[in-house]
C-alpha cells in the first residue's frame, strides 16, 4: 500500500531507530545463563598450557580451572563442561572412570567450591582416554557383524568399535562422574543405546537425580580439528565416520534424538552449530526438552584467525554467531567465548 507516489505506508525502519528501541523489540535474546563454558583439564602439569590452534584457550591445572570457573560463574555463565587430558592412556580408557582420574578430581574440586550455584557437566566418552583415540573399545574388524557384536567398522583398517562393549564402559564412567559431583553427564560417543545404558546405571547406582545431556546429533565434522589438539584425542588411525553422523543427513538426526529421548535423555544436543542451524531448528520444533548446540573449536578458531588479521569485527561476529544459534532454536549454547560473551551481556 502507498499513501502517495513512491511513499510506503509500512515502515519497519521505525522500530530500528535507536539502540534502546532495537533492544525492546528484539525477537531473540542472549542471556549469560544460556551459555556453557567448555574447559580442558590436564593431569600432571604445573601451569596452564595454551592451545596453539585455539588462541585464548588453555589446558588447565586444577588451580587455573578453579580460577577460570570463578570468572565464568561471576560473569553469570550457566554451566561448565569438563574434558580430561590424562597422563596415561590405554586401550580401554581406564582413566575415564578412575575415581582419581583427572576429570573426577576436577569435578570434586569444583563441586566443593561451587555447590549447586552453577551446573557442572562432564563429557562422557573414551576418545580422550584411549591410546588409539577412538570413542570406544576396539575389536578386530573380522569379529564385527550384526547387532550385539559391534556392527560395521569405520574406525580404521582392520579395527572397529564394539558398540555394546563400549556401553559397559560408558555406564562405569557415568557412575564415576556422578559420584564425583556432576549434575549432568554428556555422552558424546554416538553409540547405539548409550543413553539407555547410562540411565540404567545411574538409576541403579543411586544417582537418579543426575541428568543426561545427550550428544544426540553429533556429526562427523571437519570442524573438530583444534579440539583434538586441546584434548589430545585425534585418532591414531582411521576416522569416526562409522559412529558419528553423516553431514548430509537430517532425518537421521531426528531419529537419533527420538531414540535418546525414549531412552531417558533429559536434554539433547546438536554438534557442530553453525553448519547445522537447520538441524537445530528441526530438533527444536520436534521436542519439548531443552536443546543445546555446541559452537565447536573450528568455529572458534576461524573467527579468531580472521579477527587476528583484521578481516572481521571480532566482538560483533561472536555476538552474531551466538545469536544465530539461539535464533535457530538452541536453549543452551556451549561456547569457548562463554565467559567473555557473558561479561559483555551484563
Amino acid at each position: 500500500m502507498r499513501t502517495g507516489p513512491g511513499f510506503p505506508i509500512e515502515r519497519p525502519r521505525r522500530l530500528r531507530g535507536s539502540a534502546a528501541l532495537r533492544r525492546m523489540v528484539a525477537e531473540t535474546r542472549l542471556h549469560p545463563a544460556d551459555l556453557v563454558l567448555p574447559m580442558f583439564v590436564k593431569e600432571d602439569i604445573t601451569a596452564p598450557v595454551p592451545v596453539p590452534s585455539m588462541p585464548g584457550v588453555v589446558q588447565h591445572t586444577l588451580d587455573s580451572l578453579l580460577k577460570a570457573g570463578h570468572e565464568a560463574v561471576e560473569a553469570g555463565v550457566g554451566g561448565l563442561i569438563l574434558f580430561g587430558v590424562p597422563s596415561t592412556k590405554d586401550g580401554r580408557g581406564s582413566a575415564a572412570d578412575d575415581p582419581e582420574g583427572v576429570v573426577q578430581v576436577a569435578l570434586r574440586h569444583l563441586r566443593s567450591e561451587f555447590g549447586d550455584s552453577t551446573v557442572l557437566m562432564a563429557d562422557l566418552c573414551l576418545d580422550e582416554y584411549t591410546d588409539h583415540g577412538h570413542c570406544g573399545i576396539l575389536v578386530p574388524e573380522s569379529g564385527t557383524g550384526p547387532a550385539g557384536t559391534g556392527g560395521p567398522g569405520g574406525s580404521g583398517p582392520g579395527w572397529a568399535v564394539d558398540n555394546d562393549a563400549t556401553l559397559e564402559r560408558y555406564a562405569d564412567i557415568a557412575l564415576a562422574q556422578a559420584a564425583a559431583g556432576a549434575h549432568l553427564v554428556a555422552p558424546s560417543g554416538m553409540m547405539d543405546g548409550q543413553v539407555g545404558a547410562i540411565r540404567s546405571a545411574l538409576d541403579s547406582g543411586g544417582f537418579g537425580r543426575v541428568g543426561i545431556l545427550a550428544y544426540s546429533a553429533k556429526y562427523a565434522s571437519a570442524f573438530y580439528g583444534p579440539f583434538r589438539d586441546a584434548a589430545e584425542c585425534a585418532p591414531r588411525f582411521g576416522d569416526r565416520s562409522g559412529y558419528q553422523q553423516d553431514p548430509p543427513n537430517l532425518a537421521e538426526a531426528l531419529r537419533e534424538v527420538r531414540l535418546d529421548l525414549d531412552e531417558g535423555a533429559d536434554a539433547v544436543m546438536v554438534k557442530p552449530a553453525l553448519a547445522y542451524l537447520d538441524v537445530i531448528r528441526r530438533v527444536r520444533d520436534e521436542v519439548d526438552v531443552p536443546v543445546a548446540a555446541y559452537q565447536v573449536s573450528g568455529e572458534y578458531a576461524m573467527v579468531e584467525a580472521a579477527a587476528a588479521r583484521g578481516w572481521i569485527d571480532r566482538e560483533r561476529v561472536i555476538t552474531e554467531t551466538l545469536t544465530s544459534i539461539r535464533r535457530a532454536g538452541a536453549d543452551i549454547v556451549l561456547s569457548y567465548w562463554a565467559t567473555e560473551a557473558a561479561r559483555r551481556l551484563h
